[in-house]
């Protein structure tokens, strides 16, 4: 047994050893290793490619949720207006069709990063935040989109002793946060694990977030946005007063450029240092019995995460035939060397292994439940955390990525940023810091490599010893690359 104060495994290192493996095979057995969110009927015929050379006022790149929401957007802003989606395979296929589902009022990243990073907006950034969110809801309802938006909250679960205080720190601060104690938190979701909790009542909403990406494209095309699905944007170029964009199937020559690509490679050269891709990964369980359900409680069906560096996010989803599921993931986030993005590496046996063990040590009143699907995906990482923008070829091109896991809200603010900058007029958003300032780049290789494994081990390390910031942490902090998840 470890000394108070001195390192020691965290309950879910130690869940790994105490869960039976035969328990594990049996529950992955038979899952299918695609995105539950994709793997639905209701998923939309696929659209036809780029048949030509063709002219556009907009032309977006990318067919997720920030090239959707900009798109969609830009016909609200001007119905007149051109617009056309080129999308390198399908819409809503990689991040925007294998995340959680936890849509987020914060645009950078929690509160306290956003004091760190930029302490004079960070209130206004809160309040903005708060109001894309609502946004987002009006957009879910004036649209019609099928997308199972719950405003949830999120409760934030302390698994650690020492976790207990962090989370009564926030007591008081603000009226829809609410603090439980280890018999209210239980009482609320029923673990074992858990030692307090926090619930943000306002702060998230829980959707099905590949029914959101398929609703925001029948509202693109409602409005009249042109979407053509596998159409890879090779390159970029400025060609007299237009951009022209090539592509497999004939160039675009549009009058702005919207480069909503992520955590793909950019089109933009000096924006590539400025992100890495870092694999996340999820499960999702078999529809769960009325008496499992009940044994685990989940009254209020908040999003739930817990406090460790590597933390875990799990939540209730709706199947589409009615049932109530859990998907939990997160934990390990892996990157590759080279900023390397295959399509093996969606599946990390490994992982999954984890994750199956920690939800059976977090929820051992359901060990005879199985996982039906199995997935991951790539996530864009900047040093800050939150996004950044940047602008190109005299301001006829924008450029927006570095959501860093909380695009499914921040993007649709990252959208309206795109179009303010292309408008060339400035506006509140257009004059933010965050907007202005862009986080350091991170190094070429080896020196990413080397750096990102020397930071995963010394996260490892403070959450074996009661969250304490080694000296390498420290070192990453004060040159304003601290990761903290």
């Amino acid at each position: 047994m470890s000394r108070p104060g001195s390192p020691g495994r965290t309950v879910y290192e130690r869940a790994e050893r105490q869960i039976p493996d035969s328990r594990i095979t049996a529950a992955l057995a038979d899952a299918r290793r695609e995105s539950f969110w994709l793997d639905d009927p209701a998923r939309p015929e696929p659209l036809p490619p780029l048949a030509g050379p063709a002219d556009a006022d907009l032309a977006v790149v990318g067919g997720g949720y920030s090239g959707l929401w900009t798109a969609l957007l830009a016909k609200e802003r001007n119905p007149d207006r051109r617009v056309m989606l080129l999308e390198g395979r399908r819409i809503g296929w990689a991040a925007s069709g294998r995340n959680g589902g936890f849509c987020e009022a914060s645009l950078t990243h929690g509160d306290a990063n956003g004091e760190k990073h930029l302490p004079q907006e960070a209130a206004r950034l809160r309040e903005l935040g708060r109001e894309n969110l609502g946004q987002i809801a009006a957009a879910v309802e004036k649209y019609g989109i099928d997308c199972g938006f719950e405003w949830t909250g999120t409760l934030t679960v302390a698994t650690e002793g020492h976790q207990v205080q962090w989370l009564r720190d926030e007591e008081g601060q603000d009226p829809d946060v609410l603090f439980l104690d280890q018999e209210a938190v239980r009482k609320e979701v029923g673990s074992p694990l858990y030692r307090a909790g926090l619930w943000d009542k306002k702060s998230t909403a829980m959707l099905n977030p590949a029914r959101l990406a398929w609703g925001l494209q029948r509202a693109c095309l409602a409005a009249g946005v042109e979407i053509f699905e596998h159409t890879p944007v090779r390159s970029l170029r400025k060609s007299g007063t237009a951009v022209e964009l090539r592509t497999d199937r004939g160039t675009v020559a549009a009058d702005r450029v919207a480069l909503a690509t992520n955590v793909f490679p950019s089109l933009l050269k000096r924006t590539r240092l400025h992100t890495v891709p870092v694999y996340d990964y999820a499960l999702m369980t078999e529809p769960l019995a009325p008496e499992q359900l009940r044994a685990i409680g989940w009254h209020n069906r908040p999003g739930l995460a817990d406090l460790d560096n590597r933390f875990h996010y799990y939540r209730l989803a709706t199947d589409p035939a009615g049932g109530t599921r859990i998907l939990f993931g997160g934990y390990d986030a892996v990157y590759h060397y080279g900023r390397g993005m295959r399509q093996d590496y969606e599946q990390r046996d490994a992982t999954f292994t984890r994750l199956a063990a920690h939800f059976f040590a977090t929820f051992p009143q359901l060990e005879d439940v199985k996982f039906t699907h199995r997935w991951g995906g790539a996530i864009d990482t900047c040093s800050r955390f939150f996004p950044f923008f940047a602008t190109a070829c005299g301001g006829r091109v924008a450029f927006a990525a570095g959501y860093t896991g909380l695009g499914v809200g921040a993007t649709r603010f990252g959208a309206d940023v795109m179009l303010d900058l292309l408008a060339g007029t400035p506006t509140e958003r257009t004059r933010l810091a965050m907007v202005r300032r862009r986080p350091l780049p991170f190094p070429p290789e080896p020196l990413a490599w080397l750096g990102i494994k020397a930071t995963t081990a010394a996260l490892v390390r403070a959450d074996r010893n009661q969250g304490r910031r080694g000296p390498w942490l420290k070192a990453m902090d004060s040159i304003g690359m601290g990761f903290d998840s």
